[in-house]
């Protein structure tokens, strides 16, 4: 049996407002192998990591690194030890080199113009070499493609000769092939001795590149399990506490009539550069489009442009009604529901109370000849939302910043369906929900889907993709590379369509 590279033994972590995120959670790590970290949000992988990479003390609980015992009081220190934290988000300096990212912060580099440090550059080409990692480091991070940049982050870390990389999320916003090219390199670090520990939502991905994988239930470890002796359906009951039920099938009907029309829409970027560039499509009745693409290819100004936020030039048309010049106001009065990718930011006010947020752009039926707001009214059509969508909150009074990531969600789905719209725009509707507000988002849509409505889903999860679509449209800098019935795509095709490979140049 391997040993173990770092072991936490009774990990309790409370925080000052007295949230017990970690009740004596064991967990440890061999030397070579690749860890999966599993549980829904709030189950505490991200306590017991911040933990392990110095950016949190445990309040009691004990770390053995390399079979002694530590107590990291910083990232610093951690990282010197050997502990090395890949963050979701990317922390990049967009002018820089790839060399000069790795270099920043690297003890005894102090030019950070024209990187003169020959050791450094000497150092992560070895590293590449060895571990397939491959860089262009030369060349500006912000001309990098996103699926590079990940990797340059992950040469940030090795390159302070780390044993052990947590990894948060890291296939989030990378292609099929991307995520295939990352999954060759965690293989070639663990055969070079480096552990890795992997935490994801993708369970798919964890049945494929892992060893081992431990899953934590609200702060409680729940089990252990080599990665062959366990399935997908195991590990989806383990992190929930129950059986998961399967997804409604998607049943085979041909579309109604065209309710949205899009030809040759521009969406100005940043600078005036476009950031949508000539897009046509449409979407008709019980269908479900989706747009497929990496973060960051016009997805998000292609929504803002149709919901009335954004500028733009060319024809969009709701049931053969323009929206040309129309605010956002008078866009949802045509019957166009929107669910936002930012539920905080956008979707919700968080400070104002579930009920408030429920009547969010549709006050005109909960006001009084005089304009004042018929409570009573609000109140009673916010607690039939909360049991038709099953919003768990203590109530209409409580505040919307008090309730779970999916259980916002299902606020903002809720109060965009009781608009009874003729379309529905869902961005990214599952980002960063657990599997069983995963679900229930996607049996939603799909239930949606069947009674007749139109929805344009957009989403960077492929398993998302080809759950719900009937047709799939792909998205990369700023256009369409193609649209096509669900049923003629691969995740392979797909992937390559979404690396900018036009339909045709994806089938050679």
């Amino acid at each position: 049996m391997a040993e173990n590279l770092i072991e936490a033994r009774k990990i309790t972590k409370v925080y000052p407002d007295g949230t017990q995120a970690l009740f004596e959670v064991d967990f440890a790590v061999q030397a070579g192998e690749v860890h999966g970290l599993l549980g829904e949000n709030g189950a505490g992988k991200s306590t017991l990591t911040k933990i392990l990479s110095g950016l949190l003390s445990p309040t009691s609980g004990t770390i053995l690194w390399k079979g002694k015992k530590v107590r990291f009081g910083s990232p610093r220190e951690a990282l010197k030890a050997g502990i090395g934290m890949v963050h979701q988000h990317f922390a990049l300096v967009g002018p820089y080199t790839g060399l000069e990212n790795i270099a920043l912060g690297a003890e005894g580099v102090r030019i950070l113009g024209p990187v003169r440090t020959r050791w450094i550059g000497k150092k992560v080409e070895n590293i590449m070499d060895r571990s397939g990692l491959r860089v262009p480091l030369d060349v500006p991070v912000e001309d990098l493609p996103v699926g590079v940049q990940q990797r340059l982050e992950i040469l940030k870390v090795l390159v302070r000769e780390v044993e052990l990389l947590i990894l948060d999320e890291p296939t989030a916003v990378l292609t099929p092939q991307e995520v295939d090219e990352l999954f060759s390199v965690l293989r070639s670090l663990a055969s070079l001795g480096k552990s890795v520990v992997l935490i994801t939502h993708k369970l798919r991905e964890v049945l494929e590149v892992t060893d081992r994988v431990t899953v934590l239930r609200h702060g409680k470890l729940v089990t252990v399990r080599p990665t062959r002796e366990t399935s997908l359906e195991e590990l989806a009951s383990s992190m929930v506490g129950r059986e998961m039920p399967r997804m409604r099938g998607r049943t085979n009907r041909s579309g109604g009539k065209e309710v949205l029309r899009v030809e040759n829409l521009v969406v100005p970027g940043v600078g005036g550069k476009p950031a949508v560039r000539g897009v046509s499509f449409s979407v008709h009745e019980g269908e479900i489009l989706g747009v497929a693409g990496v973060q960051g290819n016009g997805q998000t100004e292609l929504v803002e442009a149709m919901v009335g936020l954004r500028p733009w030039t060319g024809k969009v048309e709701l049931n053969g009604k323009s929206l040309a010049g129309l605010g956002p106001a008078q866009v949802a009065a045509l019957g166009l529901a929107h669910i936002p990718e930012d539920r905080q930011g956008m979707g919700l006010i968080l400070p104002f109370s579930v009920a408030e947020n429920a009547v969010l752009g549709k006050l005109r039926p909960f006001t009084d000849r005089v304009g004042g707001l018929r409570w009573r009214k609000i109140f009673r059509s916010t607690a039939d939302l909360i049991q038709r969508f099953s919003v768990q909150t203590s109530g209409p009074r409580a505040q919307a910043r008090s309730l779970s990531g999916g259980n916002q969600q299902r606020l903002v789905v809720g109060r965009e369906l009781s608009k009874a719209p003729e379309l529905l725009i869902a961005n990214q509707p599952t980002r960063g929900l657990d599997i069983a507000a995963t679900h229930y988002i996607r049996e939603t849509l799909l239930k949606l889907r069947d009674e007749g409505l139109a929805l344009l889903l957009i989403s960077a999860d492929l398993d998302e993709i080809f759950e719900l679509s009937d047709r799939v449209a792909v998205m990369y800098n700023g256009t369409f590379t193609g649209i096509s019935p669900v049923e003629k795509l691969d995740r392979e095709r797909v992937g390559l369509l979404m690396g900018g490979l036009t339909f045709e140049e994806a089938r050679g």
